[in-house]
């Protein structure tokens, strides 16, 4: 049974760190679009919130959501960096709520908002990642957690 359990674990290891990557990897090219596009994030800013940016925002926000995109990868601050990824998401799933609402309206003989739904699995994602947290094994948090025993306990 032991053994059973072992790899148990191994496994919701090993899927959270799946879970945990793909995600970080599906925020990071939209926070590094922000610096490498801003006049782009500055429009899209402006058309869905009504609201113009500086030229200085796009950069300010795409490095603060790469950071957030490494610390998720990495495991690190789980409570906080994963909470903060799925707020990222969330505001851009309630943007586009809209479209989630029709997906099936047909423009140009294209269903335009059919793909916004991959918006609704990130999500998902992401609230089952904070929601597993406590089962990331594999993440740099448990790791120092570990570490900081193994120097306590020489000491």
């Amino acid at each position: 049974m032991l053994q059973d359990s072992s790899k148990a674990e191994r496994m919701e290891a090993i899927a959270l760190v799946t879970l945990r990557l793909g995600l970080a990897w599906f925020l990071f090219v939209w926070a590094v679009n922000k610096l490498l596009a801003p006049v782009q994030y500055q429009k899209i800013w402006g058309y869905f919130h009504g609201i113009e940016i500086g030229a200085t925002l796009p950069y300010i926000m795409g490095t603060a959501q790469i950071i957030i995109c490494l610390a998720i990868a990495i495991g690190l601050w789980r409570k906080y960096s994963y909470a903060l990824g799925f707020v990222m998401h969330a505001v851009t799933v309630a943007v586009i709520l809209p479209g989630l609402l029709a997906p099936f309206v047909i423009e140009n003989g294209f269903p335009t908002n059919r793909n916004q739904s991959i918006a609704v699995a990130a999500l998902a994602g992401f609230a089952a990642l904070w929601l597993l947290r406590h089962r990331d094994h594999w993440s740099l948090d448990v790791w120092l957690a570990k570490k900081n025993e193994h120097d306590i306990s020489l000491s």
